[in-house]
């Protein structure tokens, strides 16, 4: 065997020597965001434990139904290798090993043991806070980060984790100040521009959330699919507010959909902006729905995620897809109805199934419907995972089954507030003129 550091000085155990400048393209390649991380697949004939479980996860990142099974044969080499490496790396393969088993608690355990005791191992570190995010737990996305900062303070990746682990605990100053660090020590930090993007949408910063990211995104190259699609359908969402309707529809097709059209991330990125520009009243026209759901139709038994699950379905209906969309539901239903863990019975059962009966009802015309299970779903719904900016879709399809069901009263309850804080907001503001128009307050108020 032959001992080496990678290129965060983390000691690695290597069957081949060579291997290493693939391993580090994986290390620094997934805490970047760049494509490159894929390259230590070139280096799966080297049956060290760290090079095999790093390929293993590679696979489960496709956040597929077919992902274990693709990733058991890296892992059980992983494991068969694992009494000659070292504790950071056991602890690595045991943490991929308890992913692979959908241990989830496991894994996050001792990626978070891993950020004590070798906090500059930042590969281990984004896998924590990748599963933290995914659970909804963003006080833990912070923890395991802030554990990393005495040791590796000067990575500027480090800092875009921390920003987003604030921004997502509504610590928005302390988000900026993080993101604009990373920035400071690389221009090119695509996760922190997502981080400040997130800080700038919720603060209403609209204009300058434009300019910013337009300003940045000559540095959006090699990057991974999720990271580069993800960064311009946060641009869409500035340019949604503004009611640029056009442009949205111009970034959905030349940036956001079709880079990998089998992806996961990709499918609900697209999913979620065709979703809101017809909330916004913009005909996306049959045939983006159409070429989206042909995706999404091989997703029928995933149930990897709720997060994705929801819209998935939701992208089904949309596209007039609705036997698949039902088959999705009874596959939701049932998966929920085998949860043993407590968060994962309480996630599907309280909130993953309720929401999809809200929205297979939306998509179908059945507004009190959707209005009566959304309900049911949208006080707990952050424990789905993703991010305020994605979860703000169902939102904002159940308040838009609120006007069509003629609640105007909550309606406005709701609406008032959120334009109150982006004020900068075209979208919000037409849109409560209808309400004040509807309630017979469309003097100052519906002006205004």
């Amino acid at each position: 065997m032959h001992t080496a550091t990678d290129s965060l000085g983390n000691p690695v155990t290597l069957h081949e020597p060579g291997s290493l400048a693939a391993l580090n393209d994986f290390v620094e390649g997934f805490i970047a965001c760049e494509a490159r991380a894929v390259n230590v697949l070139a280096a799966e004939q080297d049956e060290s434990a760290i090079v095999q479980a790093c390929c293993a996860a590679l696979h489960m990142f496709a956040e597929s139904a077919d992902a274990p099974r693709n990733a058991r044969p890296y892992l059980q080499r992983a494991q068969a290798a694992a009494g000659r490496a070292t504790e950071r790396e056991r602890r690595f393969v045991a943490a991929v090993a308890a992913w692979v088993a959908g241990d989830l608690p496991r894994a996050i355990a001792l990626h978070e043991e891993q950020a004590r005791l070798h906090p500059r191992d930042l590969a281990s570190l984004k896998l924590g806070q990748y599963h933290l995010f995914n659970r909804g737990d963003s006080p833990g996305m912070l923890r395991i980060a802030l554990a990393a900062l005495p040791a590796a303070a000067e990575v500027p990746y480090l800092h875009g984790m921390l920003a987003f682990g604030w921004e997502q605990c509504h610590l928005l100053d302390r988000a900026e100040a993080s993101a604009r660090h990373a920035v400071a020590l690389c221009r090119k930090e695509p996760w922190a521009h997502h981080a400040l993007a997130h800080v700038m949408l919720t603060q209403g910063r609209i204009a300058e959330g434009t300019d910013f990211m337009a300003g940045v995104s000559d540095t959006w190259t090699g990057l991974n699919s999720f990271m580069v699609t993800h960064n311009w359908w946060h641009q869409a969402l500035f340019l949604l507010e503004q009611d640029r309707h056009a442009e949205v529809l111009a970034l959905y097709d030349q940036q956001v959909w079709g880079v990998v059209k089998e992806y996961t991330q990709d499918q609900i990125n697209a999913v979620s902006l065709l979703a809101r520009l017809e909330l916004a009243g913009v005909d996306v026209g049959a045939a983006r729905w159409a070429d989206v759901s042909g995706h999404l139709a091989q997703r029928l038994s995933d149930q990897v995620l709720p997060f994705l699950d929801l819209q998935y379905l939701y992208g089904l209906a949309r596209a007039g897809r609705m036997a698949e969309a039902r088959t999705l539901l009874q596959h939701i239903g049932a998966h929920a109805a085998s949860r043993t863990e407590a968060h994962e019975r309480t996630v599907w059962q309280q909130v993953c199934v309720p929401a999809a009966h809200g929205l297979l009802a939306h998509a179908t015309g059945d507004w009190a419907a959707a209005v009566q299970q959304l309900g049911l779903a949208l006080p707990q719904l952050v424990a789905v995972g993703g991010s305020h900016a994605q979860r703000d879709l169902f939102h904002q399809i159940y308040l838009d089954a609120l006007a069509r069901s003629g609640q105007w009263t909550p309606l406005q309850n709701l609406l008032q507030p959120q334009a109150n804080a982006q004020p900068e907001s075209k979208r919000l503001a037409r849109q409560l003129r209808s309400v004040y128009a509807a309630l017979a307050l469309d003097g100052p108020l519906g002006t205004a």
